[in-house]
């Protein structure tokens, strides 16, 4: 899964459905470039296409259960990683706090 397929999918469980072009402006990518993004993903079964439920010429995209088990995975296994990297080394008490709040913002980014 590349970069842009990911953070579509992270977006999409942090925020819930949204169209196209609101993914696209989000991720400042082309409508065109969002398009390919979305359809891989729907394609691999990760996303759906619904119409609007106010503007039915419009269409969200949403992410489905396979999508959100994906992120959760990954993320899982991002966390391993990292935690595997920094085992074993000898960190004081102030640089484990940096790293904790290093992690916490890290979070707020994807989730934006």
């Amino acid at each position: 899964m590349s970069d842009a397929q990911f953070a579509v999918l992270a977006t999409l469980r942090a925020h819930g459905r949204a169209t196209l072009g609101s993914l696209a402006e989000r991720e400042h990518v082309s409508a065109p470039s969002m398009n390919r993004t979305v359809n891989c993903l729907e394609e691999s079964g990760l996303v759906v296409r619904v119409p609007d439920e106010d503007d039915r010429r419009r269409v969200q995209i949403d992410i489905t259960d396979e999508g959100n088990a994906v992120v959760a995975d990954t993320i899982n296994k991002r966390d391993t990683a990292l935690a595997v990297a920094l085992a074993g080394l000898d960190f004081t008490e102030a640089e484990l706090q940096t790293l904790r709040d290093a992690s916490a913002l890290m979070r707020k980014v994807a989730e934006r």
